[in-house]
C-alpha cells in the first residue's frame, strides 16, 4: 500500500492524525518519549511506582526487583511464571480491524470497561479511554501485540487506582474472559488484566468477539 492510499485509509477510519500516522506506514510520526511507569499503585493517599525498567526487568530474566510489582504478583492469582510468560506472549492481529473497532461506539465502551480502575494517573478516567487506546494501536502497528508492548505504548504514567472516594475506582478491573479465570483474584487483578487483554484484542480483531 503506498502513502496516499494509506493515509486515505487511516482517515477513513476516522484516526487522529497520531493514529493515522501509526496505520499510514511512512507518515511522520512525533518522536517517542522515555517510557512512561506501566503502574503506580495507588490506594489511597499511599502510591508506589513500578518503573518500565523493573517490569522490563521481570520480563526479560524473572527477577522482582521492584516491591510493588512483588505485592502485584501475590495478589495476581497466577504464579510468577505464568504472568511473565502471560506478558510477553504475542498475538497476530489486523491492525485496520482493530482500530475500526476501537473507534467505534462499542470500541469506546469496551475500553471504559477496561478502565474500570486502571487509569491515567494525572487525569484518572477522563483521558482512560484514548491513553489506553493509543497505547494498544502504537503496538498493533506490526500486526502483533502483547501485555510488554501495550504497556510500552502507553502515553502516560498509568496508576491502578483504589480510591474509595471516587467510585468505580476500587483497585479492581475487568478481567476477560471469565470462564478463563478462577477466583476473585485471577477474575479481578490487574497483571491478570493485562495477560488476558491481548488475546481479546485478537478475537476483536478477527471479528470474533
Amino acid at each position: 500500500m503506498d502513502r496516499s492510499a494509506a493515509l486515505l485509509l487511516a482517515c477513513s477510519l476516522g484516526l487522529t492524525t497520531a493514529a493515522a500516522a501509526v496505520v499510514a506506514p511512512g507518515l511522520a510520526a512525533p518522536a517517542l518519549a522515555a517510557p512512561y511507569a506501566p503502574v503506580r499503585w495507588n490506594t489511597g493517599a499511599a502510591v508506589w511506582t513500578t518503573s518500565p525498567e523493573a517490569m522490563e526487568t521481570f520480563i526479560n530474566s524473572g527477577d522482582i526487583t521492584d516491591r510493588g510489582l512483588e505485592g502485584g504478583l501475590n495478589r495476581s492469582g497466577w504464579t510468577s511464571q505464568q504472568v511473565r510468560e502471560g506478558l510477553s506472549k504475542t498475538y497476530a492481529v489486523s491492525l485496520i480491524g482493530l482500530s475500526r473497532f476501537l473507534y467505534s461506539d462499542k470500541g469506546v465502551s469496551f475500553l471504559d470497561q477496561q478502565t474500570r480502575s486502571y487509569v491515567p494517573y494525572a487525569t484518572l478516567k477522563a483521558q482512560s479511554v484514548e491513553a489506553l487506546r493509543s497505547a494498544i494501536v502504537a503496538d498493533a502497528a506490526d500486526g502483533q501485540i502483547s501485555a510488554a508492548g501495550i504497556l510500552t505504548n502507553l502515553p502516560v504514567d498509568f496508576r491502578l487506582a483504589d480510591l474509595s472516594a471516587q467510585p468505580p475506582l476500587d483497585g479492581a478491573q475487568n478481567v476477560w474472559p471469565q470462564g478463563g479465570c478462577q477466583g476473585e483474584r485471577q477474575c479481578t487483578s490487574w497483571l491478570s488484566w493485562a495477560v488476558f487483554l491481548p488475546a481479546n484484542l485478537q478475537a476483536i480483531s478477527q471479528g470474533n468477539r
